[in-house]
């Protein structure tokens, strides 16, 4: 690539350099979520395969995962990488993250002990800081949210800063 007359790498904007951080933080958080183990297997005998698997929340984070592994890898100053890579891969990684709060959530009331949770509910100092509106937003998914849109700002960034063009960055 080096002998390329237009091989010219552009720094990575400060956006994208950022991600190193946010993908550690939304990684960690899918593997609690859906409690992902360290190996996941994937089911390669035939096409039709991963038709079951692949809709399963607990497939859907651990593939999204991945993802922000490749991510991570080419947020890390040094590594090259160009603008569509950026965006296919944050592209590929949005649907998985804005529906991962939700399927937390339902994952979460299938696994809930509901007759355990009443007998805690009656127990809770009143006093406890507890949401008192259905529409308030619990705060891990919110700031699980701020952080899925620091991917957007870094491909808004990675586009303004190669001008619309393919271009590399290191």
């Amino acid at each position: 690539m080096d002998d390329h007359e237009d091989f010219n790498p552009i720094p990575k904007p400060d956006s994208l350099l950022a991600l190193h951080q946010v993908t550690e933080t939304l990684f960690n958080t899918l593997r609690e979520w859906f409690e992902i183990e360290p190996t996941v297997t994937l089911d390669l005998v035939e096409i039709d395969s991963a038709v079951i698997e692949l809709g399963e929340p607990e497939m859907i984070a651990a593939m999204a995962m991945r993802k922000l592994q490749a991510l991570r890898l080419i947020a890390t100053p040094g590594i090259l990488t160009t603008t569509d890579v950026v965006i296919a891969i944050i592209n590929d990684l949005d649907r998985a993250l804005l529906q991962a709060p939700s399927m937390y959530l339902e994952r979460k009331a299938d696994h809930t002990d509901w007759d355990q949770a009443l007998a805690n509910l009656e127990e809770v100092d009143l006093q406890e800081e507890l949401p008192r509106e259905v529409t308030e937003v619990d705060p891990e998914i919110e700031e699980f949210q701020v952080q899925h849109a620091l991917l957007h700002r870094a491909v808004q960034s990675v586009v303004e800063a190669a001008e619309g063009e393919i271009r590399y960055f290191e």
